[in-house]
């Protein structure tokens, strides 16, 4: 019987090929040959397990271990000898001790420093973990003492910043237990923590971005495309859609930097050969605690045959809402309630949003079971929509030149070229603070307006024949009602933000006594990645003051989804009418989109802020954010 690239046979069910085989079987595994840990099956409210370290006192030592995930072995980073870092169980009010030792080898690729981040967690500056603002990092042969008081409850995770470590492994799982009873009900806890795996060095990967940037991109448009394309839209449409791109010097198929061509994706440190199991009995309600812990993976997870009621994101309850499907970004969590019967397996299923690959687990009522494997959705393609350039208001325009896109100083997508009046194109004053943004103190009694679906928008001036960025937005709307690209109308109910609302009012209540404006910009060729154009190393800490409570707007200038991430306070996502909608740590950005959210600044320090796709913030989109008294 014939099998598809992902060795399903015509039947749906899963035959590995022989490749595919061996990575099954070296899955998860620390080797002197293809030597295998035991499953990581984390089962929250289960028997102990040697990977669940709880209490508050916690030994931890980063050294570099051979792993096996594609049958060839590679030197990773580990916490204790295993990828995925041990689980950490935390109770909230308590203060935990964390030593973590530096054993690290002479001569390591992955150098002599490191440190851990607790992500999304509040704790003193000094505790963040984030070399060079508060903390000088770990060096070779020391050790460093964590210690602090545990201030919330849910679902976290904690990762290296340094370097690329958290690519070559360095992340774990942190559950919080919490003093007050859990609004809702379950039988059995899960943690289902997805990652990315590549054999090469990520400093060479890394290297290869910004040489090559596309790389990853097997699926560039082709005549057989242009010719389906031309029979369905019309010839002239068809070639004015080419054409425009082609000026734009980018691909509607580049989704993502890197996928499964470069990558391995893993659930709990296995591959989905290797089948990571959890277990049910029929009947049970099961908790599943979702962490994307990868480097650079959006994923869309479902599993077929099952509803899936999400009742936490980033840590925080939500109104339950019930679902077929989510996206999860990089960073971001998810607790889900499941309720398995009337079969003995179901399939989680997490497919790349560039769909070029996948993981699968499986829920079973025993080991050894596996459902179906469901295919790869058909990939999706960017629209000038997406990039917030409206085909409605670029109609008549001569792409060629003239009135078309200026195509000078790294592309710079048509805003010199175009009329300025027409899109409300502007910039900041001269004598603005070029560090912090646009100052949107002009909305009136801090309404949002302005900011509704469809606004035009105003650009800094830093972004202006800036050969560091290769497009801006026209016009751009919040997205909160929109799944994303490659998920809308596929007859499934997928989860989009403005489904989530916290099971809390506003905490802080006041409203926003001033407001700032920052552009996502990167150029893709060049593979270079700021805030309104201006990359970490060339600007000032972004300066707010201690107990003030302020607003933060994103705009993405970019083709790309940006996970956007605050160390040290809290980010209250607001709706279309500048309402409090939902706590994150994490804000996903998708291309064109418009989002606005509340800050309370209240830990002094400097913190890191900046994009979650870790190149991407090694290439410059990142910020220090510097509270003071």
């Amino acid at each position: 019987m014939s099998s598809d690239a992902f060795g399903r046979n015509a039947d749906g069910l899963f035959k590995p090929s022989r490749r595919r085989f061996v990575q099954g079987l070296a899955a998860g595994g620390a080797v002197a040959s293809l030597g295998l840990w035991p499953k990581l099956s984390w089962a929250l409210k289960g028997p102990g397990n040697p990977n669940v370290l709880s209490g508050t006192e916690f030994d931890l030592t980063i050294g570099e271990t051979p792993m096996n995930f594609t049958g060839r072995t590679r030197p990773a980073v580990t916490v204790n000898g295993s990828i995925p870092a041990p689980l950490l169980r935390w109770r909230e009010g308590t203060t935990v001790n964390l030593r973590v030792s530096n054993a690290l080898p002479e001569g390591s690729i992955f150098g002599h420093e490191t440190s851990i981040h607790w992500h999304g967690i509040l704790l003193p500056a000094n505790m963040d973990g984030v070399p060079g603002l508060s903390f000088d990092g770990i060096h070779r042969g020391e050790a460093y003492h964590y210690r602090f008081k545990v201030n919330q409850g849910g679902t976290y995770w904690y990762h290296s910043h340094s370097g690329f470590q958290e690519q070559a492994g360095l992340y774990g799982p942190l559950i919080i237990d919490p003093i007050e009873p859990e609004p809702f009900a379950y039988d059995r806890d899960y943690v289902v923590m997805l990652s990315d795996w590549t054999d090469m060095d990520p400093t060479r990967l890394f290297a290869r971005l910004k040489k090559m940037s596309m790389y990853d991109n097997y699926y560039m448009r082709t005549v057989g495309d242009f010719l389906r394309d031309a029979e369905r839209n019309g010839l002239a449409t068809t070639i004015d859609d080419r054409k425009m791109w082609g000026q734009m010097r980018m691909s509607p198929t580049d989704l993502s930097d890197v996928n499964a061509n470069t990558y391995t994706y893993l659930m709990n440190g296995e591959t989905s050969l290797s089948n990571w199991t959890g277990l049910f009995r029929s009947g049970e309600k099961i908790r599943l605690r979702f962490i994307n812990g990868s480097a650079m993976t959006h994923f869309d997870v479902r599993i077929p045959g099952l509803k899936m009621t999400v009742v936490a994101a980033d840590g925080q309850y939500v109104h339950p809402v019930t679902i077929d499907e989510f996206r999860i970004a990089t960073a971001e969590t998810f607790d889900v309630i499941v309720e398995p019967s009337g079969q003995d397996a179901f399939t989680i299923f997490a497919q790349d949003m560039g769909r070029t690959g996948f993981v699968a687990g499986t829920l079973a009522v025993r080991e050894g079971l596996r459902a179906p494997i469901p295919p790869i959705d058909p990939r999706p393609l960017l629209t000038m929509q997406d990039m917030g350039m409206d085909h409605g208001s670029m109609g008549g325009m001569d792409m060629s030149g003239g009135k078309g896109m200026e195509m000078s100083c790294g592309a710079n997508m048509g805003m010199a070229g175009m009329d300025h009046g027409a899109m409300a194109q502007t910039s900041k004053p001269a004598d603005a603070d070029p560090h912090a943004g646009h100052d949107m103190a002009t909305m009136k009694d801090g309404s949002m307006a302005g900011m509704d679906s469809g606004s035009t928008v105003t650009h800094p001036a830093s972004e202006t024949r800036n050969p560091l960025v290769d497009n801006q937005a026209m016009v751009v709307s919040s997205r909160l009602d929109d799944p994303g690209i490659g998920l809308r109308d596929n007859g499934r109910k997928v989860l989009s933000y403005s489904m989530l609302k916290s099971a809390f009012d506003d905490p802080d209540g006041r409203d926003p006594g001033r407001d700032i404006e920052l552009h996502l910009t990167g150029h893709m060729e060049r593979f270079a990645w700021s805030f309104n154009g201006q990359k970490f190393s060339d600007v000032e800490p972004l300066r707010l003051n201690y107990g003030e409570r302020m607003r933060i707007v994103l705009v993405n200038d970019t083709m790309m989804t940006h996970p956007i991430h605050l160390h040290g306070m809290w980010s209250d996502l607001e709706d279309d009418q500048g309402n409090f909608l939902v706590r994150k740590h994490t804000i996903d950005m998708p291309p064109g989109s418009r989002r606005s959210y509340r800050v309370r600044a209240d830990a002094l320090g400097s913190w890191a802020y900046h994009c979650h796709l870790l190149y991407h913030m090694e290439a410059g989109m990142m910020r220090t954010v510097r509270v003071d008294e």
